[in-house]
């Protein structure tokens, strides 16, 4: 008997799929819309100094994921590897995810590229982008 995987919003998913297909998008490496086995849930947060990305990644090995920063999109992609069973009796359900994750999220112009930092812990990604100084307001006198 071979191993079914459940998967109740298996419809929605392949949909959204096709959606991100159709647009005309191209990732950094100049190929088409990149397209994940999967999609991390995120919190985005932001504070008086930072920006915060907080992504779900349970059981990814934090050197298998990658963040990057280039023209105001924030990358983080990475791969979850499965766990490979026999079952020769009886029934199993395969309901957690496998494969590969992809996300991209565009910053505003006020983040600052050189303040990005990304820990992991426990299967949580936290990615916090901390903002530019903001510019002190300076008189300028007119002359006559």
């Amino acid at each position: 008997m071979s191993l079914m995987k459940y998967e109740p919003w298996s419809l929605l998913e392949q949909m959204r799929r096709e959606m991100e297909r159709t647009m005309d998008t191209r990732t950094a490496e100049g190929s088409n819309v990149a397209t994940s086995d999967w999609v991390p849930a995120v919190d985005i947060k932001e504070d008086k100094d930072n920006f915060k990305i907080v992504a779900d990644i349970p059981g990814v090995d934090p050197k298998d994921i990658e963040v990057h920063m280039e023209n105001g999109m924030l990358t983080i992609k990475g791969e979850k590897e499965s766990e490979k069973k026999d079952e020769r009796e009886g029934y199993k359900r395969v309901e957690r995810t496998y494969g590969s994750f992809y996300r991209r999220f565009s910053l505003p112009d006020t983040a600052d590229a050189s303040k990005i930092t990304a820990k992991s812990n426990h299967g949580v990604l936290e990615v916090t982008i901390g903002k530019q100084e903001k510019a002190q307001p300076r008189k300028i006198s007119v002359n006559s």
